[in-house]
Order: structure tokens, then C-alpha cells, then sequence
């Protein structure tokens, strides 16, 4: 129910944010022309938001046969969780991570990139995809992909009014340059705020979650470090606006502005510290 709250919030504030750039750059006309376009938008990114973070990450879907140990952990640990197993993909991108999206368990999908599965070992490997089904059994994909999908529309509409500051004309009706190279620089930062949405705490229960189903914390505590620091060194080819889907931030190889505009993660040594206190207990 509060995600789902969530959801209906965030199409909400993607809806005003359009209506009011449509009325400030073209009158009620263009109140008018906006309000159309985010009900379509709205529509699209409830029913399509999955498919459409496939394609923006380029993730391929894998067979059986071509990844067997792959699809045998997805379906032990998909069984485990008492969901359906959910479709995989392979990302190509040489940075590890990966991520889960679909807006639920029936409509799932799991996504590595081919990084990650040069870097871990299979314990590893098995604790990362635990973690991705458990942000599934939890039902936090739908948020987290709608939430990349309203992101890239706020970072379109960002670009689209720094095009009009810089090769656009106005009136005395339309809205100054400088208004909209302002309404350009500050849309980034609702971006941001909207990707700052998703709790943090829900990390931190995937990988509760994640451990419990893999049978012990050590393989996911010992990927995230292995990830981290992969990250850090090997960029991603992801977009920015899918980073809080990630196990662990993609960007972390970019430095300044950028990367504080998308940390969108707690910090790995806290997450291994909450799943190393784990270790030992009896799981049920």
C-alpha cells in the first residue's frame, strides 16, 4: 500500500512539474499541450517503466543455456522467496553492478552487468541476485523504476529549456532566458530529490532480506566491497537517472558535481557492518 502511495505521488509531482513548464513557456495552450503529454507519460511509465529501463541500460536477456549456474540461483533463490521467477538479463557494461526493476513479482526482471561477472565468485554472485529478489519479494521495483523513468523526464525537460535559454526568443507573455537557464540548472536537483525518495532503510532490508534467502551475509557483505571498489575504478556506461536501481552506486568513479548529485546509496561499510552482525544467528 506505501508504495504504491509512493507511485501515485510521484506521477502526481511529474504531472505539475510538466503542466507548469507547459504554462510558463507557452500559456494555457501550452498548459494545455503538457497536461496531455504527462497523462500519456503517466500511462507509460506505470505499464512500460521496466521495459523502459531495459532498454536505457541496454540489458540483453539471457537463456538457460547460455547462463545455466546463472538461471539455477534465480530459480532456488526465486523459490525460496515465493515469488515467480523473474526474466534475466545481462547488461553490457565491463563496470560491475546490478539491479531489479518490473512493477511486481509477476512482471519481474534481474539484471547483471557483464562486470560483475567477471569480478565475483559464485558465493558472491549468489548473494547479489538474493539481494535483487528480495527488492523484488518487497515490492520496492516498482517505485524504484518509476522513479528512474520520471527522472529521465525531468532531466529531458531540463535540456529542453537550457536549449531555449541559449537559441530561443521570447516576448513579454513568454518566459526570460535566464528563467528558463535557471528552470535548466534547478530541474536536476528535483531529480535528485526525487531519486533521495527512495529510503535508504530499503537497502538495508534487501540486504537482510537477500542475506536470509542466500543462507549467509558473507557472500553479498563480500561482493558489495569487491562492487565498490570495481565501481570506482571501471566507469559505467549506465544512464545516471538508473543509478539508485544499482546494488551499489555506478557512479562512483565520477567525481564532483556529479557524483553528489547522484548518491543516491548508503555507504557500503555500513551495509557490511549490518550484514556481518548477522552472521552467526540462527536463520528461520
Amino acid at each position: 500500500m506505501m508504495n504504491t502511495l509512493k507511485v501515485g505521488a510521484l506521477l502526481a509531482a511529474l504531472t505539475a512539474l510538466f503542466v507548469a513548464m507547459g504554462s510558463w513557456v507557452g500559456g494555457p495552450a501550452g498548459a494545455g499541450i503538457a497536461l496531455v503529454f504527462a497523462l500519456v507519460m503517466n500511462v507509460a511509465t506505470y505499464w512500460f517503466s521496466d521495459r523502459l529501463v531495459i532498454a536505457m541500460t541496454r540489458a540483453q536477456p539471457v537463456s538457460p543455456s547460455e547462463a545455466p549456474e546463472l538461471h539455477a540461483m534465480v530459480d532456488r533463490l526465486s523459490m525460496l522467496a515465493g515469488i515467480p521467477k523473474p526474466a534475466l538479463y545481462i547488461v553490457p557494461d565491463p563496470s560491475p553492478n546490478a539491479f531489479a526493476t518490473g512493477r511486481d513479482p509477476k512482471h519481474a526482471a534481474v539484471a547483471v552487468n557483464e562486470g560483475l561477472l567477471r569480478i565475483l565468485e559464485r558465493p558472491e554472485v549468489e548473494g547479489v541476485i538474493a539481494h535483487e529478489i528480495a527488492h523484488i519479494k518487497n515490492r520496492d521495483t516498482l517505485t524504484m523504476t518509476v522513479v528512474a523513468t520520471v527522472v529521465g523526464a525531468i532531466m529531458m525537460i531540463a535540456n529542453i529549456a537550457q536549449f531555449a535559454a541559449i537559441f530561443g526568443r521570447s516576448d513579454e507573455d513568454g518566459p526570460s532566458p535566464l528563467a528558463l537557464l535557471a528552470m535548466a540548472l534547478v530541474a536536476p536537483f528535483a531529480a535528485t530529490i526525487l531519486q533521495l525518495a527512495i529510503s535508504r532503510a530499503r537497502e538495508y532490508e534487501a540486504d537482510r532480506t537477500g542475506a536470509l534467502l542466500a543462507g549467509t551475509p558473507r557472500g553479498l557483505a563480500n561482493a558489495l566491497l569487491k562492487l565498490e571498489r570495481g565501481a570506482a575504478v571501471v566507469p559505467s556506461h549506465l544512464p545516471p537517472q538508473t543509478a539508485h536501481l544499482c546494488i551499489v552506486n555506478p557512479l562512483a568513479g565520477v567525481g564532483g558535481f556529479v557524483a553528489a548529485l547522484f548518491r543516491t546509496h548508503p555507504p557500503v561499510e555500513d551495509r557490511v557492518r549490518k550484514l556481518m552482525e548477522l552472521e552467526g544467528r540462527q536463520w528461520v
